[in-house]
Protein backbone atom coordinates (compact mmCIF):
# COMPACT_ATOMS: atom_id res chain seq x y z
CA UNK A 1 0.00 0.00 0.00
CA UNK A 2 3.35 2.62 0.11
CA UNK A 3 3.70 2.94 -3.43
CA UNK A 4 0.05 3.74 -3.93
CA UNK A 5 -0.34 6.27 -0.98
CA UNK A 6 2.86 7.65 -2.52
CA UNK A 7 1.20 8.14 -5.77
CA UNK A 8 -1.45 9.62 -4.31
CA UNK A 9 0.03 12.41 -2.00
CA UNK A 10 2.22 13.72 -4.88
CA UNK A 11 2.18 16.78 -5.49
CA UNK A 12 1.29 16.49 -9.03
CA UNK A 13 -0.96 13.48 -8.51
CA UNK A 14 -2.88 16.68 -6.63
CA UNK A 15 -2.82 19.10 -8.55
CA UNK A 16 -3.41 16.88 -12.12
CA UNK A 17 -6.34 15.73 -10.21
CA UNK A 18 -8.15 18.85 -9.33
CA UNK A 19 -6.92 20.09 -12.51
CA UNK A 20 -8.91 17.46 -13.96
CA UNK A 21 -12.33 18.12 -11.90
CA UNK A 22 -11.92 21.94 -13.24
CA UNK A 23 -11.52 20.94 -16.55
CA UNK A 24 -14.25 17.83 -16.44
CA UNK A 25 -16.52 21.56 -15.16
CA UNK A 26 -15.54 23.26 -18.02
CA UNK A 27 -16.38 20.71 -20.39
CA UNK A 28 -19.70 20.09 -19.02
CA UNK A 29 -19.99 23.58 -19.18
CA UNK A 30 -19.11 24.01 -22.71
CA UNK A 31 -20.38 21.12 -23.90
CA UNK A 32 -24.36 22.68 -22.28
CA UNK A 33 -23.23 25.92 -24.28
CA UNK A 34 -22.63 24.58 -27.40
CA UNK A 35 -25.46 22.71 -27.64
CA UNK A 36 -27.56 25.54 -27.24
CA UNK A 37 -25.60 27.43 -29.67
CA UNK A 38 -26.43 24.67 -32.45
CA UNK A 39 -30.23 24.62 -31.42
CA UNK A 40 -30.60 27.91 -31.80
CA UNK A 41 -28.36 29.88 -34.18
CA UNK A 42 -26.36 26.72 -36.13
CA UNK A 43 -23.54 26.53 -37.81
CA UNK A 44 -23.35 29.92 -39.67
CA UNK A 45 -23.74 31.81 -36.45
CA UNK A 46 -20.92 29.34 -34.94
CA UNK A 47 -18.88 30.90 -37.14
CA UNK A 48 -19.57 34.60 -36.72
CA UNK A 49 -19.44 33.81 -33.00
CA UNK A 50 -15.93 32.43 -33.44
CA UNK A 51 -15.19 36.09 -34.96
CA UNK A 52 -16.04 37.81 -31.77
CA UNK A 53 -14.08 34.96 -29.89
CA UNK A 54 -10.89 36.07 -31.73
CA UNK A 55 -11.32 39.66 -31.65
CA UNK A 56 -11.67 39.42 -27.26
CA UNK A 57 -8.51 37.11 -27.22
CA UNK A 58 -6.22 39.50 -28.71
CA UNK A 59 -8.52 42.36 -26.95
CA UNK A 60 -7.23 40.63 -23.53
CA UNK A 61 -3.96 40.35 -24.73
CA UNK A 62 -4.02 44.46 -25.54
CA UNK A 63 -5.49 45.47 -22.35
CA UNK A 64 -3.60 43.17 -20.20
CA UNK A 65 -0.47 44.35 -21.48
CA UNK A 66 0.22 40.64 -21.99
CA UNK A 67 1.70 40.64 -18.22
CA UNK A 68 -0.16 37.63 -17.15
CA UNK A 69 3.34 35.17 -17.58
CA UNK A 70 5.77 38.13 -16.01
CA UNK A 71 3.62 38.40 -13.15
CA UNK A 72 3.24 34.27 -12.80
CA UNK A 73 7.44 34.62 -12.72
CA UNK A 74 7.77 37.99 -11.16
CA UNK A 75 5.56 37.11 -8.00
CA UNK A 76 6.77 34.12 -7.34
CA UNK A 77 10.30 35.29 -7.43
CA UNK A 78 8.93 38.04 -4.94
CA UNK A 79 6.41 36.11 -2.55
CA UNK A 80 8.93 35.85 0.42
CA UNK A 81 9.37 39.70 0.54
CA UNK A 82 6.64 42.02 1.41
CA UNK A 83 8.71 44.80 -0.24
CA UNK A 84 9.64 43.23 -3.12
CA UNK A 85 6.15 42.26 -3.94
CA UNK A 86 4.26 45.65 -3.41
CA UNK A 87 6.39 46.60 -6.01
CA UNK A 88 5.51 43.77 -8.47
CA UNK A 89 1.62 44.41 -7.85
CA UNK A 90 1.86 48.41 -7.75
CA UNK A 91 3.66 48.20 -11.19
CA UNK A 92 1.61 45.79 -12.45
CA UNK A 93 -1.79 47.21 -11.69
CA UNK A 94 -1.06 51.01 -12.08
CA UNK A 95 0.24 50.09 -15.26
CA UNK A 96 -2.57 48.97 -16.90
CA UNK A 97 -5.42 50.98 -15.15
CA UNK A 98 -4.01 53.68 -17.70
CA UNK A 99 -3.81 51.23 -20.76
CA UNK A 100 -7.44 49.93 -19.52
CA UNK A 101 -8.89 53.66 -20.07
CA UNK A 102 -7.76 54.08 -23.57
CA UNK A 103 -8.62 50.71 -24.65
CA UNK A 104 -12.81 51.18 -23.08
CA UNK A 105 -12.56 54.08 -24.65
CA UNK A 106 -11.79 53.30 -28.20
CA UNK A 107 -14.09 50.36 -28.04
CA UNK A 108 -17.19 52.63 -26.81
CA UNK A 109 -16.24 55.52 -29.36
CA UNK A 110 -15.76 53.67 -32.29
CA UNK A 111 -18.01 50.49 -31.62
CA UNK A 112 -19.89 50.53 -35.27
CA UNK A 113 -15.79 50.32 -37.27
CA UNK A 114 -15.32 47.68 -34.65
CA UNK A 115 -18.82 45.81 -35.50
CA UNK A 116 -18.00 46.36 -39.24
CA UNK A 117 -14.53 45.06 -38.97
CA UNK A 118 -15.13 41.63 -37.35
CA UNK A 119 -18.36 40.75 -38.55
CA UNK A 120 -17.49 41.12 -42.39
CA UNK A 121 -19.11 44.81 -42.95
CA UNK A 122 -22.28 44.64 -40.57
CA UNK A 123 -22.53 47.54 -38.37
CA UNK A 124 -26.07 45.80 -36.57
CA UNK A 125 -24.18 44.72 -33.45
CA UNK A 126 -22.03 48.21 -32.32
CA UNK A 127 -24.04 47.73 -28.89
CA UNK A 128 -22.21 44.13 -28.25
CA UNK A 129 -18.77 46.76 -28.18
CA UNK A 130 -20.35 49.08 -26.26
CA UNK A 131 -20.79 46.68 -23.48
CA UNK A 132 -17.39 45.51 -24.21
CA UNK A 133 -15.89 48.43 -23.25
CA UNK A 134 -18.07 48.43 -20.07
CA UNK A 135 -17.21 44.62 -19.18
CA UNK A 136 -13.32 44.64 -19.88
CA UNK A 137 -11.74 45.94 -17.14
CA UNK A 138 -13.57 43.29 -15.03
CA UNK A 139 -12.28 40.41 -17.44
CA UNK A 140 -8.71 41.99 -18.02
CA UNK A 141 -8.31 42.60 -14.12
CA UNK A 142 -9.48 38.85 -13.31
CA UNK A 143 -7.10 37.48 -15.26
CA UNK A 144 -4.28 39.39 -13.83
CA UNK A 145 -5.59 38.25 -10.24
CA UNK A 146 -5.31 34.69 -11.32
CA UNK A 147 -2.01 35.17 -12.66
CA UNK A 148 -0.66 36.52 -8.89
CA UNK A 149 -2.24 33.42 -7.61
CA UNK A 150 -0.34 31.52 -9.93
CA UNK A 151 2.43 33.03 -8.96
CA UNK A 152 1.93 32.71 -5.43
CA UNK A 153 2.07 29.45 -5.78
CA UNK A 154 -1.50 28.68 -4.92
CA UNK A 155 -3.01 26.73 -7.81
CA UNK A 156 -5.81 25.37 -5.76
CA UNK A 157 -7.19 28.42 -5.76
CA UNK A 158 -6.43 29.19 -9.22
CA UNK A 159 -8.66 26.15 -10.41
CA UNK A 160 -11.58 26.92 -8.01
CA UNK A 161 -12.26 30.57 -9.51
CA UNK A 162 -12.02 29.60 -12.93
CA UNK A 163 -14.63 26.24 -11.71
CA UNK A 164 -17.05 29.12 -9.90
CA UNK A 165 -16.65 31.48 -12.29
CA UNK A 166 -17.82 29.01 -15.40
CA UNK A 167 -20.48 27.73 -13.42
CA UNK A 168 -22.00 31.38 -12.99
CA UNK A 169 -21.25 32.23 -16.74
CA UNK A 170 -22.97 29.02 -17.82
CA UNK A 171 -26.54 30.42 -15.83
CA UNK A 172 -25.70 33.70 -17.79
CA UNK A 173 -24.70 32.56 -21.66
CA UNK A 174 -28.14 29.69 -21.89
CA UNK A 175 -30.55 32.67 -20.48
CA UNK A 176 -28.54 34.93 -23.10
CA UNK A 177 -28.62 32.66 -25.80
CA UNK A 178 -32.00 31.07 -25.65
CA UNK A 179 -33.97 34.96 -24.82
CA UNK A 180 -31.68 36.71 -27.76
CA UNK A 181 -30.58 33.98 -30.07
CA UNK A 182 -27.62 35.46 -32.08
CA UNK A 183 -27.35 38.57 -30.08
CA UNK A 184 -27.12 36.86 -27.26
CA UNK A 185 -24.51 34.22 -28.07
CA UNK A 186 -22.61 37.10 -28.69
CA UNK A 187 -23.54 38.84 -25.42
CA UNK A 188 -22.80 36.04 -23.07
CA UNK A 189 -19.08 35.65 -25.26
CA UNK A 190 -18.50 39.44 -23.88
CA UNK A 191 -20.29 39.19 -20.38
CA UNK A 192 -19.59 35.37 -18.93
CA UNK A 193 -15.64 35.78 -18.80
CA UNK A 194 -16.13 39.38 -16.35
CA UNK A 195 -18.00 36.88 -13.62
CA UNK A 196 -14.14 36.04 -13.24
CA UNK A 197 -13.53 39.28 -11.73
CA UNK A 198 -15.63 38.75 -8.40
CA UNK A 199 -14.32 35.33 -7.86
CA UNK A 200 -10.97 35.75 -7.99
CA UNK A 201 -10.77 38.80 -6.01
CA UNK A 202 -12.58 36.76 -3.27
CA UNK A 203 -9.91 34.32 -3.67
CA UNK A 204 -6.71 36.80 -3.46
CA UNK A 205 -7.91 39.18 -0.34
CA UNK A 206 -7.46 35.18 1.27
CA UNK A 207 -3.98 35.30 0.62
CA UNK A 208 -3.17 38.99 0.14
CA UNK A 209 -4.65 42.88 0.34
CA UNK A 210 -4.53 44.27 -3.24
CA UNK A 211 -5.23 47.60 -2.06
CA UNK A 212 -2.88 47.87 0.46
CA UNK A 213 0.21 46.52 -1.93
CA UNK A 214 -1.01 49.52 -5.12
CA UNK A 215 0.94 52.94 -4.07
CA UNK A 216 2.76 55.23 -6.27
CA UNK A 217 5.66 55.26 -4.71
CA UNK A 218 6.59 51.34 -5.36
CA UNK A 219 5.89 51.66 -8.51
CA UNK A 220 8.95 50.64 -10.70
CA UNK A 221 9.99 51.78 -14.39
CA UNK A 222 12.93 48.73 -14.21
CA UNK A 223 10.46 46.31 -13.60
CA UNK A 224 8.28 47.75 -16.08
CA UNK A 225 10.78 47.21 -18.72
CA UNK A 226 11.59 43.57 -17.53
CA UNK A 227 7.83 42.54 -17.82
CA UNK A 228 7.64 44.04 -21.33
CA UNK A 229 9.58 41.22 -22.71
CA UNK A 230 6.59 39.16 -21.62
CA UNK A 231 4.68 41.87 -23.12
CA UNK A 232 5.70 41.18 -26.54
CA UNK A 233 5.89 37.88 -26.41
CA UNK A 234 2.37 37.47 -25.18
CA UNK A 235 0.81 40.47 -27.21
CA UNK A 236 2.34 38.73 -30.31
CA UNK A 237 0.75 36.13 -29.63
CA UNK A 238 -2.36 37.29 -28.54
CA UNK A 239 -2.56 39.44 -31.34
CA UNK A 240 -1.26 37.42 -34.44
CA UNK A 241 -2.74 33.80 -33.44
CA UNK A 242 -6.11 34.97 -33.48
CA UNK A 243 -6.07 37.04 -37.40
CA UNK A 244 -4.55 34.10 -38.36
CA UNK A 245 -7.59 32.45 -37.57
CA UNK A 246 -10.08 35.10 -38.67
CA UNK A 247 -8.49 34.79 -41.78
CA UNK A 248 -8.39 30.94 -42.30
CA UNK A 249 -12.25 31.29 -41.18
CA UNK A 250 -12.60 34.17 -44.14
CA UNK A 251 -11.43 32.44 -46.76
CA UNK A 252 -13.27 29.09 -45.58
CA UNK A 253 -16.29 31.26 -46.10
CA UNK A 254 -15.50 32.88 -49.23
CA UNK A 255 -14.22 28.71 -50.56
CA UNK A 256 -16.82 26.58 -48.92
CA UNK A 257 -19.26 28.55 -47.14
CA UNK A 258 -20.42 29.98 -43.50
CA UNK A 259 -21.29 26.53 -42.59
CA UNK A 260 -18.26 25.04 -43.33
CA UNK A 261 -16.62 27.57 -41.70
CA UNK A 262 -19.16 26.46 -38.64
CA UNK A 263 -17.92 23.34 -38.97
CA UNK A 264 -14.65 24.24 -38.12
CA UNK A 265 -15.33 26.56 -35.52
CA UNK A 266 -17.49 23.87 -34.09
CA UNK A 267 -14.26 21.59 -33.94
CA UNK A 268 -11.75 23.61 -32.63
CA UNK A 269 -14.59 24.04 -29.91
CA UNK A 270 -13.99 20.47 -29.14
CA UNK A 271 -10.65 20.92 -29.26
CA UNK A 272 -10.27 23.58 -27.04
CA UNK A 273 -12.35 21.60 -24.08
CA UNK A 274 -10.00 18.74 -24.14
CA UNK A 275 -7.04 20.86 -24.92
CA UNK A 276 -8.08 22.88 -21.36
CA UNK A 277 -6.77 19.81 -19.52
CA UNK A 278 -3.24 20.04 -20.39
CA UNK A 279 -2.86 23.93 -21.13
CA UNK A 280 -4.40 24.37 -17.56
CA UNK A 281 -1.87 22.21 -16.03
CA UNK A 282 1.11 23.76 -17.65
CA UNK A 283 0.64 27.42 -16.88
CA UNK A 284 -0.95 26.34 -12.98
CA UNK A 285 1.52 23.61 -12.07
CA UNK A 286 4.93 23.60 -14.57
CA UNK A 287 5.07 27.02 -15.77
CA UNK A 288 5.57 28.31 -11.94
CA UNK A 289 8.43 25.31 -11.48
CA UNK A 290 10.42 26.26 -14.89
CA UNK A 291 10.51 29.65 -13.34
CA UNK A 292 12.31 28.87 -10.14
CA UNK A 293 14.40 25.75 -12.37
CA UNK A 294 18.13 27.34 -12.68
CA UNK A 295 20.02 23.75 -13.65
CA UNK A 296 19.94 21.91 -16.40
CA UNK A 297 18.87 18.87 -14.72
CA UNK A 298 16.32 20.83 -12.91
CA UNK A 299 14.20 22.01 -16.50
CA UNK A 300 15.26 18.22 -17.47
CA UNK A 301 13.29 16.75 -14.51
CA UNK A 302 10.01 18.78 -15.07
CA UNK A 303 10.54 17.55 -19.00
CA UNK A 304 10.20 14.08 -18.07
CA UNK A 305 7.36 14.42 -15.01
CA UNK A 306 4.95 16.15 -18.05
CA UNK A 307 5.51 13.39 -20.25
CA UNK A 308 5.64 10.39 -18.32
CA UNK A 309 2.79 11.82 -16.63
CA UNK A 310 0.63 14.08 -18.40
CA UNK A 311 1.08 12.68 -22.05
CA UNK A 312 -0.24 9.28 -21.75
CA UNK A 313 -3.15 9.77 -20.27
CA UNK A 314 -3.99 12.63 -22.77
CA UNK A 315 -2.51 10.61 -25.38
CA UNK A 316 -5.15 7.58 -24.21
CA UNK A 317 -8.15 10.18 -23.94
CA UNK A 318 -7.90 11.10 -27.78
CA UNK A 319 -7.92 8.27 -28.82
CA UNK A 320 -11.24 7.30 -26.49
CA UNK A 321 -12.82 10.18 -27.91
CA UNK A 322 -12.14 9.66 -31.99
CA UNK A 323 -14.06 5.97 -31.03
CA UNK A 324 -17.15 7.96 -29.87
CA UNK A 325 -16.68 10.90 -32.15
CA UNK A 326 -20.14 10.61 -33.90
CA UNK A 327 -21.68 10.21 -30.03
CA UNK A 328 -19.76 13.63 -29.01
CA UNK A 329 -21.10 15.66 -32.23
CA UNK A 330 -24.48 14.40 -31.81
CA UNK A 331 -24.37 15.34 -28.21
CA UNK A 332 -23.17 18.30 -28.69
CA UNK A 333 -24.55 19.82 -31.72
CA UNK A 334 -27.45 18.99 -34.07
CA UNK A 335 -27.40 17.14 -37.41
CA UNK A 336 -26.44 20.32 -39.23
CA UNK A 337 -22.99 19.83 -37.51
CA UNK A 338 -22.66 15.56 -38.91
CA UNK A 339 -19.88 16.51 -40.90
CA UNK A 340 -17.55 17.92 -38.27
CA UNK A 341 -17.09 13.99 -37.20
CA UNK A 342 -14.79 14.14 -40.70
CA UNK A 343 -12.82 16.24 -39.21
CA UNK A 344 -11.40 14.13 -36.16
CA UNK A 345 -8.71 12.33 -36.70
CA UNK A 346 -6.28 14.98 -38.18
CA UNK A 347 -7.50 17.58 -35.50
CA UNK A 348 -6.97 14.75 -32.64
CA UNK A 349 -3.52 14.05 -33.91
CA UNK A 350 -2.64 17.90 -34.09
CA UNK A 351 -3.77 18.39 -30.66
CA UNK A 352 -1.65 15.14 -29.66
CA UNK A 353 1.53 16.46 -31.05
CA UNK A 354 0.18 20.22 -29.94
CA UNK A 355 0.16 18.74 -26.11
CA UNK A 356 3.95 17.43 -26.80
CA UNK A 357 5.61 20.34 -27.72
CA UNK A 358 3.80 22.93 -25.07
CA UNK A 359 5.49 21.99 -22.22
CA UNK A 360 9.10 22.88 -24.22
CA UNK A 361 7.61 26.48 -26.10
CA UNK A 362 6.76 27.10 -22.09
CA UNK A 363 10.29 27.00 -21.62
CA UNK A 364 10.61 29.84 -23.57
CA UNK A 365 8.39 32.22 -21.41
CA UNK A 366 10.01 30.44 -18.21
CA UNK A 367 13.09 31.79 -19.14
CA UNK A 368 12.44 34.67 -21.11
CA UNK A 369 14.20 33.15 -24.32
CA UNK A 370 12.48 36.32 -26.71
CA UNK A 371 14.05 36.30 -29.46
CA UNK A 372 13.77 32.00 -29.98
CA UNK A 373 10.16 32.51 -28.78
CA UNK A 374 9.65 35.08 -31.58
CA UNK A 375 11.34 33.05 -34.47
CA UNK A 376 9.33 29.67 -33.54
CA UNK A 377 5.97 31.50 -33.09
CA UNK A 378 6.39 33.52 -36.69
CA UNK A 379 7.64 30.33 -38.16
CA UNK A 380 4.93 28.07 -36.81
CA UNK A 381 2.04 30.79 -37.60
CA UNK A 382 3.22 31.11 -41.36
CA UNK A 383 3.54 27.20 -41.73
CA UNK A 384 -0.12 27.03 -40.59
CA UNK A 385 -1.34 30.13 -42.62
CA UNK A 386 0.17 28.69 -45.90
CA UNK A 387 -0.65 24.84 -45.69
CA UNK A 388 -4.42 25.97 -44.29
CA UNK A 389 -4.82 28.28 -47.96
CA UNK A 390 -3.31 25.45 -50.35
CA UNK A 391 -5.32 22.86 -48.05
CA UNK A 392 -8.54 24.38 -48.11
CA UNK A 393 -8.42 24.35 -51.45
CA UNK A 394 -7.59 21.13 -52.27
CA UNK A 395 -9.21 19.03 -49.77
CA UNK A 396 -12.01 22.00 -48.07
CA UNK A 397 -12.48 22.37 -44.68
CA UNK A 398 -10.94 18.76 -44.17
CA UNK A 399 -7.61 20.27 -45.29
CA UNK A 400 -7.59 22.86 -42.84
CA UNK A 401 -7.64 19.98 -39.65
CA UNK A 402 -4.65 18.09 -41.75
CA UNK A 403 -2.83 22.05 -42.29
CA UNK A 404 -3.16 22.11 -38.19
CA UNK A 405 -1.76 18.53 -37.81
CA UNK A 406 1.34 19.38 -40.11
CA UNK A 407 2.17 22.47 -38.80
CA UNK A 408 2.37 20.99 -34.63
CA UNK A 409 4.69 18.05 -36.08
CA UNK A 410 6.84 20.63 -37.70
CA UNK A 411 6.80 22.70 -34.33
CA UNK A 412 7.78 19.74 -32.44
CA UNK A 413 10.38 18.73 -34.59
CA UNK A 414 11.72 22.53 -34.02
CA UNK A 415 11.61 22.74 -30.60
CA UNK A 416 12.91 18.77 -29.52
CA UNK A 417 16.12 20.39 -31.40
CA UNK A 418 16.01 23.18 -30.43
CA UNK A 419 16.25 21.73 -26.34
CA UNK A 420 17.91 18.82 -27.61
CA UNK A 421 20.94 19.57 -24.87
CA UNK A 422 18.48 19.92 -21.60
CA UNK A 423 16.65 16.89 -22.62
CA UNK A 424 19.54 14.75 -23.01
CA UNK A 425 21.81 16.11 -20.54
CA UNK A 426 22.22 16.26 -17.21
CA UNK A 427 24.88 19.56 -17.20
CA UNK A 428 24.75 21.41 -13.67
CA UNK A 429 23.79 24.99 -14.72
CA UNK A 430 20.98 25.79 -16.68
CA UNK A 431 22.00 28.71 -19.41
CA UNK A 432 18.95 31.27 -20.11
CA UNK A 433 19.64 32.20 -24.42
Amino acid sequence: MGIPKKIWQAPLFKATSLNGIGVLVKIAIGFATSKVIAIFIGPSGMALAGNLRNFLTSLEGVATLGFQNGIVKYVAESKTSEAELKRTISTVFLSLFAVMAICCALLFALSGFWSAWVFNGNRTFGDIFKIMALALPFYAFSLVLIAVLNGLGNYRNVIWTNIIGNIIGLAISVGLIVEYSLFGALLAIVLSPSILFFVSIFYVSREIGILSNISMPSFDGILLKRLGAYSLMTLFSAVCVPLVYLKIRQETIAISGIDAAGHWEAINRISSYYMLFVSTLVSVYFLPKLVLATKSSEVRAIFVSYFKAVMPLFILGTILLYFLRSFAVGVLFTQDFKPVENLFFFQLLGDVLRSASMILGCCFIAKKMTKSFFVTEIFSLAFLYATSHFLLKAKGVEGLVAAHALTYLVYLIVLIGYFRKVLVSSEASYTQK
